[in-house]
């Protein structure tokens, strides 16, 4: 599986070192769980219980103790300031109701030196792909997810220094972003 793949490179390219405490955003059925190193903390969240509960089973089978689950919402994380040395999310900013603000709130649980990685889709700065796939944007906001979601909307005014920014293809829709949390304050 292709998206699989991406999302298990990325994670080895982070290099995490051990007893990091890594939180990932809607962890949903937990596909990416076996490709974080296992001496490492980890932290997953999703507002759907039911996913939890498929990626609970899985920790179980693969007798992950370094993992925890928790319900919550990725708009209003419960965790302190600065919980956290990683912060992953994979496909799940343009299904949030307001991207912005989780992306504010993954940005202040991050300890400043602390890594981010984000895999999504956004909008395409070549305009006319953006058009064909807007086009499509009515459509996939039924299904539960937006294409007009542009990636300098959501991280601009935040303290991160982008380390990279690319796609696997040149024919990709997804991005991966790498970032590192600056000492700054969010605004």
């Amino acid at each position: 599986m292709l998206i699989r793949k991406r999302i298990w490179d990325s994670i080895q390219s982070l290099n995490l070192r051990p007893g990091a405490r890594v939180l990932e955003v809607g962890v949903g059925t937990g596909i990416s769980l076996g490709a974080y190193p296992r001496d490492i903390h980890i932290t997953g969240i999703d507002l759907s219980e039911e996913m939890l509960a498929v990626a609970q089973r899985k920790i179980e089978a693969e007798g992950w103790d370094q993992i925890k689950l928790l319900p919550m919402n990725a708009e209003q994380l419960d965790f302190p300031d600065g919980s956290f040395d990683c912060v992953t999310a994979f496909h799940v900013v343009s299904v949030v109701s307001q991207p912005q603000k989780m992306m504010r709130e993954i940005t202040r649980v991050l300890r400043p030196g602390g890594k981010m990685l984000l895999i999504n889709h956004f909008r395409s700065g070549r305009r006319w792909i953006a058009n064909v796939i807007d086009r499509a944007d009515p459509v996939t906001r039924h299904l539960g997810w937006r294409t007009d979601l542009e990636l300098d909307a959501v991280v601009d005014s935040l303290p991160l220094k982008i380390e990279k920014r690319y796609k696997t293809s040149p024919l990709s829709l997804f991005t991966v972003l790498q970032a590192t949390r600056t000492a700054g304050e969010q605004e």
